[in-house]
């Protein structure tokens, strides 16, 4: 593997709720603290002293997008956006994902709404979920083909979406299941890697988004104490940080 750190281009398609944003940064830099902590499980021996270049891309305001030669790979970020909406930002968005994949050859990650907007660039349909919101941490069941990749049986992962992929891309597989949410991630080697749940979350963010959504009248008060009497519980998202990158120092090897 090349020693030179592996340049990940994150496309930030949103902004955090203001208390996470004025704690943590905007949701490059919680990434960038997530994959710091999942890189650090790799595998010492194969990818012993990796090293990762992250860069942040505002592609809501600014539009603007990383030249694929200057990067190892990108990443897009959740929203609260609608990855089947047709804004501006969102139809460019996809227009860049769809043609990144098809000529760089380089991997791209998907994490919610990037994962939904993965699935829309690759041809799949993307709606509302028939299973309604999922909130804060819950528990995940691997598909086979998840069992394989991931090393686990079941994921417990913070959730925040009431949208999702409803079909799976051709030549992509599904990597786990709930009983709210058929298709929880989405896997082709060496090219996409996707979940629908937030590895990149904890239980201040959790809260954080609960009580903002509560005031804004998203969430009922029922929906709130639900989210909120789990948003503390164990979650996996280190362990997903640290196949992320498995999956991305994979291509470089």
């Amino acid at each position: 593997m090349s020693g030179r750190a592996f340049r990940l281009a994150v496309l930030e398609c949103d902004t955090p709720v203001p208390a996470v944003e004025q704690t943590r940064g905007s949701y490059g830099e919680v990434f960038r603290q997530l994959l710091t902590k999942g890189l650090a499980g790799v595998d010492g021996d194969k990818y012993k002293g990796a090293e990762f270049a992250l860069s942040k891309w505002d592609v809501v305001r600014s539009q603007e997008y990383p030249k694929a030669e200057d990067v190892d790979g990108i990443l897009l970020t959740g929203s609260k956006h609608t990855a089947f909406a047709d804004d501006a930002w969102i139809v460019a968005l996809v227009g860049f994902v769809k043609f990144f994949l098809e000529t760089s050859g380089k991997p791209v990650v998907g994490i919610c709404f990037g994962h939904q907007i993965i699935g829309r660039a690759l041809g799949a349909k993307v709606g509302k979920s028939p299973g309604g919101w999922e909130l804060s941490v819950d528990k995940i069941d691997a598909t086979p083909e998840g069992r394989d990749l991931l090393g686990v049986s079941s994921l417990s992962l913070h959730q925040m979406h009431r949208d999702a992929v409803l079909e799976v891309p051709k030549g992509l597989v599904n990597l786990g299941s709930s009983p709210s949410c058929a298709i929880q991630g989405l896997y082709q080697p060496s090219r996409v890697i996707s979940f629908q749940a937030h590895p990149e979350f904890d239980g201040f963010i959790m809260d954080e988004i609960l009580k903002t959504r509560r005031d804004q009248g998203i969430f009922t008060d029922d929906m709130f104490a639900d989210g909120a009497a789990r948003a503390q519980q164990h979650h996996d998202g280190v362990l997903m940080a640290t196949k992320i990158w498995e999956f991305l120092l994979a291509t470089r090897s």
